[in-house]
């Protein structure tokens, strides 16, 4: 895989084995009492930073939240950027696809280009969630 080039800058292909690590470890975080199922994410940043996360459950379901949501949260609070790369795996730590929630969320933060980790090898995030609403159909 060649070096993208944000802005002006030009970014060396994703480390995939650096970014499972790092989600592995998101994974050992996890706080997953009720389902058992913890998740841990990573990703790589234009600006070469790599965010991560993990899932934390809540007695009331639906407002447990997903790994990819700490992932942004941790995007945001580091200063914002854009998503370059993205993986994510269960405690096994086998790669796993974001729920289509989180894969609205990654749209937003990395556009059709990020490419995501799946099962089935690297995608772009386009093909992840294709035909995706975004802030362009805002403005329609």
């Amino acid at each position: 895989m060649t070096a993208a080039v944000v802005g002006d800058t030009a970014v060396p292909p994703p480390d995939w084995e650096g970014l499972r690590a790092a989600a592995r470890e998101a994974c050992a975080r996890a706080y997953a009492p009720y389902s058992g199922y913890p998740v841990g994410a990573a990703a790589l940043v234009s600006d070469g930073r790599l965010v991560t996360g993990c899932n934390v459950e809540n007695a009331g379901y639906g407002v447990t939240l997903c790994a990819e949501c700490g992932l942004i949260g941790d995007l945001v609070n580091g200063g914002g950027g854009r998503l370059l790369a993205f993986t994510c795996c269960n405690k096994a730590g086998e790669r796993i696809m974001p729920c289509g929630r989180c894969r609205q969320l990654l749209w937003e933060h990395g556009g059709a280009a990020l490419l995501v980790d799946t099962p089935d090898g690297v995608w772009a995030m386009d093909q992840v969630l294709p035909q995706a609403f975004g802030a362009d159909d805002l403005n329609r």
